[in-house]
């Protein structure tokens, strides 16, 4: 008798071994400190790290609305809640209650790779020393050539410096399947956005948010949501340099960068963007990542607890973090808590609140 098998089918035999400890959905709670606060943006959280007894995590803060390139809007003004906007940072004894610590790394000065605005930070700590990665933009802001730019401290609490010049630059050129005339395949630029940094392998690995240079950041009918994926640049010291992996992008979906250490390789949580929104994938060389499950109601920008023991489960790297909170349009922006409940992993919750 001959065997029938439908695409779909097919494409089942080939994945991966997967089971449901891979799936989770998200709930979310109100934190204070660094809240919702009328006329502050509080976004786009950091990695948190524990450092003795306390919680550390940080965050791009701005205040005052943005344009949101509304018509006649000023260029000299703020565009986006990211725009003129500088890295705070925040602690906690439990991930619920925050004391908002003050400025950790303040916008360049006039001709400066970070003159225009420094945020969506992320942070590593190893061997001692703490590295503060974040995105960075110059006069005029453009909206493509952002970089990534870092600072080091010996302490959690500062001082930072800076590196005199930033360790990653957008990539240029590269195909996309060679297609320029195809919106889901044309030439391929590299974003540097939502930069996160993992010592993976003996190597510095940098991934960092990118995308296509046809309609960047625009509904795409074909793929669901924008056209973003993720990219990787590698290097064998922290501070650079990086190079960019020649198989960028590594992922076709994914919009803000989550990552954490499973066994021998690294897990990732894919969310709002792409034809593989909201899964749940897993790589064993840092560039080739498979599906491994899904989740519901992910959190926008999120930041898990780096914990030592991610071995124990495959989602326990992100057992809980923080997220931001849209509200307006994403003109104001504020921070919440997320918990992650594989349990609940067969149902579908509410979708991501919008104010809590």
């Amino acid at each position: 008798m001959s065997v029938h098998l439908s695409a779909a089918s097919k494409r089942a035999a080939s994945y991966p071994a997967r089971g449901p400890e891979w799936s989770t959905s998200f709930s979310f709670q109100t934190v204070t400190g660094i809240g919702h606060e009328a006329g502050v943006n509080r976004r786009d959280p950091s990695s948190i790290l524990r450092i003795d007894d306390l919680y550390y995590v940080w965050y791009t803060r701005s205040e005052g609305p943005s344009s949101w390139r509304k018509p006649g809007y000023d260029p000299a003004q703020r565009i986006f809640s990211w725009d003129m906007a500088e890295i705070w940072y925040a602690s906690s004894p439990d991930g619920y209650d925050w004391t908002e610590q003050g400025c950790a790394v303040d916008r360049g000065e006039a001709g400066a790779y970070d003159s225009r605005t420094v945020c969506t930070p992320d942070v590593m700590h190893h061997d001692g020393r703490f590295y503060l990665v974040y995105q960075a933009a110059t006069e005029p802001y453009g909206g493509s050539e952002e970089t990534v730019g870092m600072a080091v401290a010996e302490s959690v609490d500062g001082p930072w410096e800076k590196t005199p010049e930033p360790i990653l630059r957008p990539m240029k050129g590269g195909e996309w399947f060679g297609d320029p005339d195809n919106y889901n395949k044309g030439h391929f630029r590299g974003l540097n956005h939502d930069p996160m940094l993992l010592f993976f392998k003996g190597k510095y690995h940098l991934y960092y948010k990118c995308g296509s240079s046809h309609h960047p950041g625009k509904p795409n009918e074909k793929y669901a949501g924008r056209d973003t994926r993720w990219g990787v640049a590698i290097s064998d010291n922290p501070t650079g340099p990086y190079d960019h992996s020649p198989y960028n992008p590594v992922t076709n979906s994914g919009h803000e960068t989550l990552l954490w250490p499973y066994k021998d390789g690294l897990a990732a949580l894919l969310n709002r963007d792409g034809p593989e929104r909201d899964t749940v994938q897993y790589t064993t060389d840092g560039v080739n990542f498979e599906p491994m499950g899904t989740a519901w109601n992910t959190p926008w920008a999120g930041g898990a607890c780096r914990c030592e023991d991610t071995d124990a489960h495959p989602l326990k790297g992100i057992e809980w973090g923080l997220g931001h909170i849209d509200e307006g349009g994403s003109e104001w922006n504020y921070i919440v808590r997320f918990d992650a409940d594989p349990h609940n992993s067969s149902t579908c919750p509410s979708y991501y609140p919008r104010k809590l």
